[in-house]
């Protein structure tokens, strides 16, 4: 059991915003949260840089799939193999090890790119790479922050880290494009090189921290499996997962249909789509945030419920604005609602699992970030028969019957607060 490093100063007022940022009071965390934020920085500049040089080299949109699906497929299926070895090796040198895979690959990239011998194929296998080092790395960041902070301090933590992660999914791409126009393509990409190399600096900075002794004497086969057969014997957190993919594979994929909003429905092109992209992440940052500066003994499944719901209905409203700004207005306090809920029950999951799978459970949630990939699929398809308002709209009211079904069918959700307590408390 981590010990808890974080005391409040004498006098210092218990508002949400010290809350919020209490966390960084601890110096190998601040330390972690500086390398994830340089981190996703310049991962988010790279979502948009290397589909630029896609694009460039065939003028093809079909191109950026075949990109975003190279990355995504290995996310999916590696995911287990990098929770098992968060569990089982020291956690620092393997976030560190993944991120140097990162930064040797995009070190090629640029090679190829400024000796003018770049080719697609190039990117897709780049982008493959990638795909398999961050889920190497995801789950280890997890579990090395529960095992920094305690879980007293777990829910601000995470909190706080959902909320850079989320700023920089607006602050990443918009410095990415102002970097394009001013320096050009190789200039942004050295730019995100030097953040992936702070990101490294930060993380080489923090203490070791050795995993579990009871996965290390396991046979790393047997921690694959042992994720899986935790989760089959442990039907709160398997429904907890599961209550939380619902949004992610129903809703979420609507990010996949804003550049069709703005073409088609609203007429109000690229500037369109970056003004709802920047909504929709605005919207992703207040909310981790409001969770991060509220007490982690709240009741949670209130929350979680009326979130979820506002999530949906907004945005079947922003799906069937007629006007564009009031779809921004739409869009933004949709993401609030999806944020919360998202983090409440990220943070729920981490209050209830043993340290011993926090890597593999993780794991699975890392997996999550691949669905909204495939469920853009039948959304794609649904809008090509019915138009994108009508699709997203459907998807949205139908995420609300889903939601309102998991509560009523199921007795483990409707008692999630007395059974997070008692969980949390008995290990």
């Amino acid at each position: 059991m981590p010990q808890d490093p974080l005391k409040t100063a004498p006098g210092r007022p218990d508002s949400g915003w010290s809350r919020a940022t209490e966390s960084l009071q601890n110096e190998q965390f601040k330390r972690v949260f500086i390398g994830n934020m340089a981190f996703f920085l310049a991962m988010g500049g790279q979502g948009v840089v290397r589909p630029w040089i896609a694009y460039q080299l065939t003028d093809s949109a079909l191109s950026l799939g075949i990109v975003s699906a190279a990355m995504a497929i290995p996310m999916f299926f590696i995911s287990p193999l990098g929770g098992a070895l968060a569990d089982r090796v020291e956690r620092r040198g393997l976030i560190m090890t993944a991120q140097t895979l990162a930064i040797l690959t995009e070190l090629i990239v640029l090679g190829l790119f400024v000796s003018d011998r770049i080719e697609f194929w190039h990117l897709v296998v780049a982008a493959a790479s990638l795909g398999c080092s961050f889920p190497l790395m995801m789950p280890a960041r997890s579990a090395i922050v529960y095992a920094l902070v305690g879980r007293r301090h777990l829910g601000a933590a995470m909190g706080l880290n959902m909320t850079g992660m989320n700023a920089t999914r607006v602050l990443g791409p918009a410095l990415a494009g102002f970097l394009i126009a001013a320096i050009g393509v190789t200039g942004a990409y050295v730019v995100d090189l030097v953040l992936y190399g702070i990101a490294l600096a930060s993380m080489f900075t923090v203490q070791r921290l050795p995993p579990p002794e009871a996965a290390r004497l396991e046979p790393l086969l047997s921690n694959i499996t042992g994720g899986f057969k935790y989760l089959l014997e442990d039907r709160f957190v398997s429904m907890l997962l599961l209550f939380g993919l619902l949004p992610q594979f129903l809703v979420m994929p609507f990010m996949t249909m804003i550049p069709v909003f703005a073409e088609k429905v609203w007429m109000t092109g690229p500037e369109g789509v970056g003004i709802l992209s920047a909504a929709v992440g605005m919207g992703a940052v207040l909310g981790s945030f409001y969770v991060a500066g509220r007490s982690q003994d709240m009741p949670r499944l209130r929350l979680m419920m009326l979130s979820a719901i506002t999530f949906s209905l907004f945005l079947a409203a922003f799906a069937w604005s007629p006007f564009f700004w009031p779809a921004v207005v739409l869009s933004l306090f949709a993401n609030v609602g999806a944020s919360i809920f998202s983090t409440l029950n990220n943070v729920a999951i981490q209050l209830v699992i043993p340290d011993e799978v926090r890597g593999r459970v993780s794991s699975f949630l890392m997996m999550s970030v691949s669905l909204p990939l495939l469920g853009s699929l039948p959304m794609g398809w649904i809008a090509d028969k019915i138009g994108a308002p009508a699709a997203v709209g459907a998807s949205s009211l139908l995420a609300v019957v889903a939601v309102l079904l998991f509560y009523v069918l199921s007795p483990a959700l409707r008692n999630l607060d007395e059974r997070v307590k008692a969980k949390s408390e008995s290990i």
